[in-house]
């Protein structure tokens, strides 16, 4: 029997040193507090606080490796790097389709206002009424008042309307900067006169003919953009400039009925409107490229250089009215022949050039041609129809179509294919 003791009793140590094998190590993980407890009980106090310490050890290294994944249903909340991307987009999306709606928006209000525009204009000088007709002189002044009280409106708008802002804005940019004010003096007067020049026009030709005449100033801004600007013309816009001009041809060809309504209802004649629409032409091209060179030599926004335009299309517009009408204002005054149908006029050309800049903001120069080519068929139906100063023909049509294609195809900016090798 002692001999049995004395073999049994090295026994249990050698149980007890196998107990922390890696067989029943996983039930001490599943409760730190428990194996802390059995270790207290054999192994003494400094064998339990390594204990404790290792078990902490492991369920942090446990906890980790089950943390929940980014995005997994019923786990928690994505980091903040994937939240703001996820925000990024969102917004990006937006943003996309604001600058859509504002595309197609100021699309159809370029539309508007240029049908409009040319259809009333053409009506109010044509209208039989009684008393004096309206000077188109004091239209011009009157529509470029308007342009700046707008524009002052805008720069107020874009000084969080601060009235402080808004002086001091003006006074930096314009009393502050004489010489950059003058350089604007030139291609004022020019718009000047060709904003006259278009009554004259419109007194004389019907609005489908002018508003396809009328498209050659894109030949001559093409042509003062390559030697005020050097820029160059790629093969589809020298082939667009030919078709138009060959459209504009072949709507100038003389027709028996367009010689009738002409002598019936214009005071003019048809030489003196064509004459009229190619000079505004040619000055519409000189002072937009001129334009276009003071604003990228500049930092100055749109609308101060709206406002400087205004300043100067004022004061030559008044010098005008005093040289040309000046007998008939104090005569008659200088609102005489105006009613409602001028002061619509008046606004629609006065805005003109304030939608033009925002169709040159947010839209492209597919869509330009798109509501140039609208506007013209809306002209050519609405004189048909409407006036009854026009009846197109098939020489009229086929210069029409060839106008419209030329004004898309000058818009038209062919992209280099992607290689289909790269990823």
């Amino acid at each position: 029997m002692e001999l049995a003791s004395a073999k049994l009793g090295p026994a249990e140590p050698s149980r007890e040193r196998r107990s922390p094998g890696p067989r029943r190590q996983p039930e001490r993980l599943g409760d730190g507090t428990a194996g802390t407890r059995k270790r207290l009980g054999r192994t003494g106090p400094a064998a339990a606080t390594a204990a404790v310490a290792s078990g902490a050890a492991l369920q942090g290294s446990r906890g980790t490796r089950r943390a929940p994944q980014p995005g997994a249903p019923g786990r928690a909340e994505p980091p903040p790097p994937v939240r703001a991307a996820g925000r990024a987009a969102r917004k990006a999306n937006e943003d996309k389709t604001m600058s859509a709606n504002l595309k197609y928006l100021s699309l159809g209000i370029l539309v508007f206002q240029t049908t409009s525009l040319v259809l009333t204009m053409r009506y109010s000088r044509t209208l039989k009424e009684e008393g004096p007709r309206y000077l188109s002189s004091t239209a011009v002044v009157v529509a470029e008042l308007l342009k700046i009280m707008a524009c002052i409106l805008l720069v107020y708008k874009d000084s969080k309307c601060s009235l402080r802002a808004l002086n001091r804005i003006l006074h930096d940019e314009i009393l502050n900067k004489p010489m950059e004010t003058l350089k604007l003096a030139i291609p004022s007067g020019i718009y000047t006169l060709q904003n006259n020049l278009l009554y004259v026009a419109l007194s004389n030709l019907d609005a489908a003919t002018y508003q396809v005449t009328y498209q050659l100033k894109i030949l001559t801004t093409a042509l003062f953009s390559v030697s005020m600007l050097s820029k160059k013309l790629g093969v589809y816009q020298w082939l667009s400039l030919v078709i138009l001009m060959t459209g504009v041809a072949f709507v100038q060809w003389p027709s028996d009925s367009q010689e009738l309504n002409s002598k019936e209802l214009s005071a003019g004649s048809q030489f003196v409107g064509l004459m009229a629409v190619l000079t505004a032409c040619f000055s519409s091209g000189f002072a937009g490229v001129y334009f276009e060179k003071i604003l990228k030599e500049t930092k100055q926004s749109v609308w101060i250089r709206n406002i400087q335009l205004g300043f100067f299309g004022s004061i030559f517009g008044l010098m005008g009215v005093y040289v040309y009408d000046g007998e008939l204002v104090s005569k008659n005054g200088f609102f005489q022949g105006y009613n409602q149908l001028t002061w619509i006029v008046v606004v629609l050309q006065a805005l003109g050039g304030l939608v033009i800049a925002a169709v040159i903001k947010y839209a492209d120069n597919i869509l330009k041609g798109f509501a140039t080519s609208l506007s013209i068929i809306l002209s050519t139906l609405i004189s048909y129809f409407w006036l009854q100063d026009f009846v197109p023909t098939s020489v009229f049509f086929l210069g029409a179509i060839l106008v419209i294609t030329a004004t898309f195809l000058y818009g038209y900016d062919p992209k280099p294919a992607g290689n289909p090798t790269k990823a």
